[in-house]
């Protein structure tokens, strides 16, 4: 693996629209729903939100480790 795929791996991200995706929601929907609650525009999170949170978590967290054990063996 050259610098560049590897820094590619690293650097990318979960974003509104995999959360999206994930909810079965519009991006501006989760967008409102991360306003501060007071805002006019504020909307509630969709349902199942701490599921899809936790998954796309897990699986970041998987390749992340994933490219690191690859470096490591390229040792």
């Amino acid at each position: 693996m050259d610098f560049k795929r590897a820094t590619d791996a690293l650097f990318d991200r979960v974003d509104h629209t995999d959360l999206a995706k994930a909810l079965g929601v519009s991006v501006p929907l989760i967008r409102q729903a991360r306003l501060d609650s007071a805002a006019a525009a504020h909307r509630s999170p969709p349902g199942g939100w701490e599921k899809a949170v936790r998954r796309l978590a897990r699986e970041r967290a998987a390749r992340l480790t994933a490219l690191a054990e690859h470096l490591k063996r390229g040792l």
